[in-house]
């Protein structure tokens, strides 16, 4: 018996449980939408393009720019718990970016993050250049 064989039964579907899987991971879907959605606005308002919020990687490396911390940035995410720290860090940078407080990025973007990613996005925040700094052209 080959091993195809012996896998197919775990890939055959019984009465119900498709629906069931769609419906426990379409939230999880529709606050992934969301935040794509309100990451788009956020870099529109910096004066980036929109579609860069879709490209994984990039769309950090931006977001590290826009909050005036370098790009590196994003190899000290990779390190468990050095993360933590640094996560912290940018969102308060990225907070500071749009004239909020450090509150705001501590509260609101690391533990509510999609709520105050939509707060940047469709709120009244102004983006006043990275990290809080005006930026001079």
């Amino acid at each position: 018996m080959n091993v195809l064989a012996r896998l197919a039964p775990a890939f055959q579907q019984s009465g119900g449980e498709g629906g069931a899987a769609l419906a426990g991971s379409l939230p999880g879907i529709i606050l992934g939408i969301f935040v794509v959605v309100c990451i788009w606005r956020i870099f529109t308002k910096a004066g980036e393009p929109g579609w860069y919020s879709i490209i994984p990687l990039w769309n950090t490396i931006v977001m590290l720019k826009i909050a005036g911390r370098p790009w590196w940035w994003l190899i000290l995410f990779l390190i468990p718990f050095v993360n933590l720290v640094f996560l912290i860090l940018a969102m308060v940078s990225l907070a500071k970016s749009f004239g909020r407080s450090t509150m705001f990025g501590i509260i609101m973007l690391t533990f509510c993050s999609f709520i105050g990613l939509a707060m940047l996005a469709f709120g009244g925040s102004r983006y006043v250049g990275p990290g809080g700094q005006p930026a001079y052209s």
